[in-house]
């Protein structure tokens, strides 16, 4: 059987081609590879690099391979946070003839990282409680889009900071299945081997010390049931209302959209004697700050990160002598936003020296930047400006820092 190469995008046939594919992955020479640190998998995983592109190349059967693919790109049009399928690879062989594993290619996410490597510098407590938060978030949004992940883990699921806390994304969803809804067995039996999944890996980084002292595996594990479980109950609860008071209504749509999620479809019901309103977010969709920042910026970011950055971009407007809400003659908001962005939020981040920026991307640079001037203005006791925090932070800061900011997975 000759090589082929299915590809989500016409140019990436041409890219791989140049890669060994008569050597089985683990034999593939080191002028392909690009030394990432990998976390544990049943399979054979690589990075390589393809044309300007860092690939993640993970060796398994047919079958599994061209699932696995699929369903990346099923949560990719769900707009689920998840690895990018690139294209699989079958009819491999050595030079032999004798066939080789085909393999799955996904683009490398950058500014990731596995656990494990975040674990090499014992984490805090506090930090692992985001991580958390984190890997909750990402399993609710499966849910409600009806995946069932089947194998919810930390080795399975990559971290990215995103201002002050961490995203998490999926990578590996060979154990999946895409349903129009799950049922509550089905969540349950995920959320139960997360729980055990995580526990285990905790306690194999307590055996080999790299686990903080006053981390509990059990606990932690058990951890992940309860805030999956506050978080589901806030999106998918029944509310019942006294009959005219519709601001109540509004008021529960603000707290999800301070969570993160829109709520794209609604059922609302009055009671049969008139005395009572039940609301239902029927559809919730997460990226409520994203998809606002996008939409007035262009810029894309992390849901963090973007609540972040419109709360600095609502703060500057307001200085603005052409922002006037209500004001038919007034400056739009998209018009002071792309100026924010110009004059503002451009010439901040370019001022970080770029072999300093370590794994940070645009957005967490500003947010870093937000923080310092945050601290140096309470120090000082009056707000110290951004150039003066964005001097400090690149004097002071970064330097001393520049160790724990070399490059993660995708850099």
């Amino acid at each position: 059987m000759a090589l082929q190469i299915s590809a989500t995008n016409p140019e990436h046939p041409a890219l791989l081609l140049a890669l060994p594919w008569q050597l089985p992955l683990e034999e593939w020479p080191e002028e392909y590879l690009v030394p990432l640190p990998r976390g544990i998998s049943r399979h054979v995983v690589r990075y390589a690099r393809a044309g300007d592109e860092v690939i993640a190349v993970k060796e398994l059967a047919e079958r599994p391979a061209q699932r696995e693919y699929e369903l990346l790109r099923d949560l990719d049009r769900l707009g689920i946070p998840a690895v990018d399928p690139l294209a699989v690879v079958t009819g491999r062989s050595d030079a032999d003839g004798e066939p080789l594993e085909p393999v799955l290619i996904t683009r490398h996410l950058r500014g990731s990282q596995p656990y494990r490597s975040m674990f090499e510098t014992t984490l805090r407590p506090a930090t692992m409680h985001r991580l958390m938060d984190a890997l909750a978030v990402l399993l609710v949004r499966l849910h409600l889009a009806g995946f069932a992940w089947g194998d919810c883990s930390l080795s399975n699921t990559l971290f990215r900071r995103d201002a002050g806390a961490y995203a998490a994304y999926l990578v590996d969803a060979e154990t999946g299945d895409l349903h129009p809804a799950l049922s509550s067995g089905q969540r349950e039996y995920d959320l139960d081997l997360a729980r055990v999944n995580i526990s285990g890996e905790l306690l194999d980084l307590e055996a080999s010390g790299a686990l903080h002292p006053s981390v509990d595996p059990i606990e932690f594990g058990t951890e992940i049931c309860a805030r999956y479980g506050d978080l589901w109950e806030e999106l998918t609860r029944t509310s019942v209302y006294p009959a005219g008071k519709y601001h109540y209504i509004e008021r529960r749509i603000r707290r999800l959209n301070d969570l993160g999620f829109d709520v794209a479809e609604m059922q609302i019901a009055h009671s049969s004697n008139g005395d009572t309103v039940t609301f239902v977010p029927k559809v919730v969709d997460a990226g409520h700050h994203q998809r606002q920042l996008l939409r007035l910026t262009g810029l894309d970011a992390e849901e963090n990160q973007a609540r972040r950055l419109l709360n600095d971009l609502e703060s500057w407007m307001a200085t603005q002598d052409d922002y006037a809400p209500g004001d038919p003659l007034a400056a739009r908001p998209e018009v002071l936003a792309h100026r924010w962005v110009r004059d503002v939020f451009r010439p901040t981040v370019r001022a970080v020296p770029v072999e300093l920026r370590g794994t940070m991307d645009a957005a967490e640079i500003y947010h870093e930047l937000l923080e310092h001037r945050w601290y140096l203005s309470e120090r000082a006791q009056h707000d110290i400006g951004l150039d003066t925090a964005v001097e400090d932070y690149i004097k002071n800061i970064l330097p001393k820092a520049r160790e724990t900011l070399q490059p993660m997975s995708g850099e």
